[in-house]
């Protein structure tokens, strides 16, 4: 399944004010509770399973977190800029500011693996990062990050 196909508005947020590794995994949480009908402490607790199995922060100030979920009725990503870098752990120890999280049904382990991948690729363009990163509002987020997929 292609990322354009997985990309929902109401999944993007940009300039968030977060300011704690604990409160972005809260917010994409809550944000994809409703698109998942699932709960959000089920969402959060998962992320968090997966995160301390190693950090996803992949350098470049990008965070890929991630995790399978019985209770989702198909994958979400939630795309997510920052208004200032946090600490993520990241494997290059550079703070994060852009999040793309993903949330996947077992039965959707495949493409799991080929959305982290085609994200991973994203995250080695300077160019597209620097996109990505002057946008203002959800809305333009959104729509920097559908022309690069």
């Amino acid at each position: 399944m292609s990322l354009k196909t997985l990309l929902k508005a109401d999944l993007v947020l940009a300039k968030q004010e977060i300011v704690s590794k604990k409160r972005v995994l809260e917010s994409i949480a809550e944000t994809a509770a409703n698109r998942l009908h699932c709960n959000n402490e089920e969402i959060y607790d998962a992320l968090l399973g997966r995160e301390k199995l190693g950090s996803t922060g992949i350098g470049n100030g990008i965070a890929i977190p991630h995790c399978r979920l019985e209770s989702a009725n198909h994958t979400a990503i939630v795309v997510m800029s920052l208004q200032s870098p946090i600490d993520f752990d990241s494997i290059d120890k550079r703070a994060v500011d852009l999040i793309f999280a993903l949330i996947v049904p077992p039965n959707e382990c495949d493409q799991h693996l080929a959305s982290l991948a085609q994200i991973a690729e994203l995250a080695q363009s300077a160019e597209a990062l620097e996109k990505l990163r002057s946008a203002q509002s959800n809305q333009e987020l959104f729509d920097i990050f559908e022309s690069l997929i």
